[in-house]
């Protein structure tokens, strides 16, 4: 090893844990030439593809490596949250029903799914992915406010379409779809708050409700991952490096592969960020259909939109690093430069999705974040396979997990995979780096009703 790692779990996270592969998965991250010490491993951490979904690993920009595998197949999966001015109690589970009904209608889920602008995606592709969301906000798919409050600005520099394989463009038709696996859009309401003054400047109100979507780069951002880590793997003889585990091939930053799928995992990046902007449009959309009048009526602002799964050069006590947080959140701290206007006071937003039968929190850095890269967990984690969900946990026992939450969507038997149960406890994941001051608690979310997409991505 070269680099220590450091594993945050409390008590009670602790004492369930057995993550072993994830511990070995870290040993080996930390084990290569350029990684900066230490090497992350957070509350929701569980084996991955190469790191380990909850790991964080830096290396120098000058001399160190850069890895498909450590960012992930799904490249810039991430969560953003719009608020409402409607109070819960004025939302029946009629309205609840016919709204998350309607947002189904028009942003299609599951696995294989495309998009009804394909047309549209096809006209002006390449500009999604080189200009992000600004573009998209140019078309008319948004207000030029959301801009703001969205990570790196919706557009992520460097993008160069011609690093792309043909296969991952076939693969780009996908966006305004969320996907399958974790992947939603929720209905929820502001549960309760914990820091009134910073959940003031966030605009979020107790009872009030609140949209998150969660969901990444689709079939587009997988085959970039796929090709990248086969050319990486494919060269590993030739640095040395073919030691290392498949999952975890890596290259050079400066050499033409690394700048190569830089340069690709861009395209991903902000085809990402179109991906939630296209269905944020679709939501406000909804809203109108089933209540009536404009969507600014009911506020349906952007609070914030936070990436997981990314490479991002970033500079922490002066000195430059390439940051790989796969299954892991920036977070900024008060006063950063990178942070919005609006939120630099408190530092921004930071969205950490449950599961769709417990809770989300809304959180933000605290002192000694940097230690951390900057960086926090991105949700729950889970504690069981996909599988083993599938075949130990019943129908019963998941509509038990749900309570009144409302799913649409397919049977029942089709969610297994996602029940609550199949997760590590949110509020413990939350309270692990709350308790030692590195993040915050800001707010915390109560889900009403959830659109999901059958299968894992």
């Amino acid at each position: 090893m070269k680099a220590e790692v450091l594993i945050f779990l409390n008590k009670q996270l602790y004492s369930n844990f057995t993550e072993d592969a994830s511990l070995q998965q870290l040993v080996d991250a930390a084990s290569l030439p350029g990684v900066i010490s230490p090497v992350i491993g957070m509350p929701d951490l569980h084996s991955g593809f190469g790191l380990p979904i909850g790991g964080v690993m830096a290396m120098e920009a000058e001399e160190g490596l850069v890895s498909a595998g450590a960012v992930g197949m799904d490249i810039n999966c991430g969560v953003r949250l719009l608020r409402t001015n409607i109070d819960a109690e004025d939302f029946s589970p009629v309205i609840l029903t016919d709204l998350i009904k309607a947002i189904g209608n028009r942003v299609p889920s599951g696995i294989g799914t495309k998009s009804r602008h394909a047309k549209l995606i096809k006209t002006h592709f390449e500009k999604y992915l080189v200009q992000g969301v600004p573009f998209l906000v140019e078309l008319g798919f948004g207000r030029k406010a959301d801009l703001d409050t969205i990570e790196d600005g919706g557009c992520l520099p460097g993008a160069d379409p011609q690093a792309l394989s043909r296969k991952a463009i076939e693969r780009g038709l996908q966006l305004s779809t969320i996907g399958g696996g974790n992947h939603f859009i929720e209905i929820g309401l502001v549960d309760q708050v914990y820091d009134s003054a910073v959940a003031a400047v966030y605009g979020l109100k107790v009872g009030t409700i609140t949209v998150l979507i969660h969901t990444g780069s689709r079939g587009f951002g997988h085959q970039v991952c796929t090709d990248f880590s086969t050319a990486m793997r494919l060269r590993a003889p030739e640095l040395g490096l073919e030691k290392q585990p498949s999952g975890l091939a890596a290259v050079p930053i400066k050499s033409a592969l690394g700048k190569k799928y830089l340069s690709a995992m861009t395209c991903a990046i902000n085809f990402a960020f179109c991906n939630r902007q296209w269905i944020t449009a679709d939501i406000r959309e909804s809203f109108r259909q089933v209540l009536g009048g404009k969507d600014e009526e009911y506020d349906l602002s952007l609070v914030y939109d936070v990436a997981h799964n990314t490479a991002k050069f970033e500079e922490i006590a002066q000195r430059k690093m390439l940051i790989h947080r796969k299954g892991a959140t920036r977070a900024l701290p008060a006063g950063h430069i990178l942070n919005p206007p609006i939120y630099r006071s408190y530092g921004h937003p930071v969205l950490v999705p449950g599961t769709m039968g417990t809770a989300s929190y809304i959180i933000r850095a605290g002192k000694g974040i940097e230690k951390l890269y900057h960086s926090v967990n991105h949700g729950a984690g889970r504690v069981m396979s996909r599988t083993a969900a599938k075949k130990s946990i019943t129908v019963d026992q998941l509509k038990s997990g749900l309570g009144r939450v409302i799913i649409s969507g397919r049977s029942y038997k089709a969610y297994l995979d996602e029940a609550p149960q199949a997760y590590k406890n949110i509020d413990q994941v939350v309270e692990t780096l709350a308790e030692i001051g590195f993040s915050r608690k800001v707010a915390r979310l109560k889900p009403l009703a959830v659109l999901k997409g059958e299968g894992s991505d």
